[in-house]
């Protein structure tokens, strides 16, 4: 036991220097390194700096109740996006909700951090999914536990795109048109349910639609696949009706189910 001590205590500080280079120690900052970087969380991500998938962390591109997505840099300079699901405030009544009756998993654990791992990677595979049906969804690159490194999407200065709730699109319809094939791809080819689609989890990259968020989603025959895909028709043609596009329920679900 004394012989791992030193080694744990240079992985510590290895990745406190992982995570302290090039940031800016502003109050913020020092409020996400005390919510999600865990002892257990450093270890993973000293792992995954030795696996060469990333040397720094240098800010936040979004901050969830959940998970937090962090920028991470590459010795190469360039960008991931670092998803870090925080065991202290995740809402684990919600995931083995999603994850339940979903013939790719077989949770029986009642462990916490194993159903974060859990549900880490249940969004790893779903993003895989998506990707080979053609969505436009971020690529997964790898993931450890409660860690889950994907493509970062922004430009080449390092700023992320914005959500469409934060930046709605220039022209609405034509962005409508874009989204509803994105919508029928991520049903009828990856045959899967986002389940929480609207506009804070559709990026505006260079007026294209990017989806995010996918851990929820559910394969199309799961028990609440439906009621997921009735919820997700509706604050589709909601959000979209509000920005002037001429939409309905009725329409959007005529065009997205095919049988």
């Amino acid at each position: 036991m004394d012989d791992e001590n030193p080694r744990v205590a240079k992985a510590d500080a290895e990745v406190q220097k992982l995570i302290s280079r090039k940031r800016t120690k502003d109050a913020d900052d020092r409020k996400v390194s005390s919510e999600i970087f865990d002892k257990a969380t450093l270890q993973v991500l000293y792992k995954l700096a030795n696996q060469g998938h990333l040397d720094v962390l240098n800010g936040a591109i979004s901050t969830g109740k959940e998970a937090n997505v962090l920028k991470g840099i590459k010795e190469d300079g360039s960008i991931v996006a670092v998803k870090i699901y925080r065991i202290a405030t995740s809402d684990f009544k919600k995931m083995q909700y999603y994850i339940a009756g979903d013939p790719r998993f077989n949770v029986r654990s009642s462990n916490k951090r194993q159903l974060i791992n859990n549900w880490v990677n249940k969004e790893f595979r779903n993003l895989t999914r998506l990707k080979d049906a053609g969505v436009n969804v971020p690529e997964a690159i790898t993931s450890l536990n409660n860690v889950l490194i994907i493509e970062f999407i922004g430009d080449e200065d390092g700023n992320p795109a914005p959500t469409v709730k934060n930046l709605p699109p220039q022209d609405p319809a034509h962005f409508y048109e874009q989204l509803v094939e994105q919508m029928d791809r991520f049903i009828n080819k990856a045959n899967l349910i986002h389940g929480d689609l609207s506009s804070y989890n559709i990026l505006n990259f260079d007026e294209k639609p990017v989806i995010i968020d996918v851990s929820q989603s559910v394969v199309r025959d799961h028990i609440i696949a439906n009621e997921l895909l009735a919820r997700d028709i509706k604050n589709i043609s909601f959000e979209f009706s509000k920005m002037g596009v001429d939409t309905s329920i009725e329409d959007l679900t005529n065009r997205l189910i095919k049988d």
